[in-house]
C-alpha cells in the first residue's frame, strides 16, 4: 500500500484532540503509520511536504510532526510535469501547495493520498485526478471493512 499524507494528517495527532472529529482522525493516522513500520505499507514524503512541514508555527509540534515523518522511506522531488499539472489542477479550486501535493503523489502512483480536508477531498471529485484522495478515517475503515 503505497500512501501519501498531506501535512493536515501529519499534524493531526498533535491538535487539541477534544472533539470527537479530531481525536478519530488522529487515531486513524497513528494506525496508518504504525502499519507503515510494521506492515509493510509505504509512506512517502516529498520536497513539498518538507516545505510545509517547516512551516510549521509552533516549535513543539514541528519536532512531533517532523518525528512521525520519518516513517517515510520514499522520497519525491519536483519535476516540470509536476508543477504543470499543479496548475492544471488549482483551475479546480485546490490550493496551489495542495495542487503540488496531488500532482507529486498522482506521479508517485500512490494508492491514496489522505487529507482532513474536507473541501480539498470535494475539490478532488470535481476534478480529473488519477488517485484516490480521501479522509483517513473514512479509508481505513473501507480498508479494514474489505481485508
Amino acid at each position: 500500500m503505497r500512501i501519501y499524507l498531506d501535512v493536515c494528517c501529519l499534524s493531526r495527532p498533535f491538535d487539541d484532540l477534544s472533539q470527537d472529529r479530531i481525536h478519530l482522525e488522529a487515531e486513524a493516522i497513528l494506525s496508518i503509520i504504525s502499519r507503515c513500520e510494521n506492515m509493510g505499507w509505504i509512506l512517502l514524503s516529498s520536497g513539498a511536504i518538507d516545505f510545509e512541514i517547516l512551516r510549521v508555527p509552533n516549535i513543539e509540534k514541528y519536532g512531533s510532526v517532523s518525528e512521525l515523518y520519518t516513517v517515510a522511506k520514499e522520497h519525491h522531488s519536483l519535476s516540470q510535469n509536476m508543477i504543470d499539472r499543479a496548475k492544471e489542477l488549482h483551475h479546480f479550486g485546490i490550493k496551489h501547495l495542495d495542487s503540488l501535493h496531488i500532482a507529486i503523489a498522482e506521479s508517485a502512483k500512490v494508492d491514496v493520498f489522505l487529507t482532513t480536508d474536507d473541501k480539498l477531498v470535494n475539490a478532488a471529485k470535481r476534478a480529473n485526478i488519477g488517485i484516490l484522495v480521501a479522509n483517513p478515517v473514512t479509508w481505513l475503515m473501507e480498508v479494514d471493512y474489505n481485508d
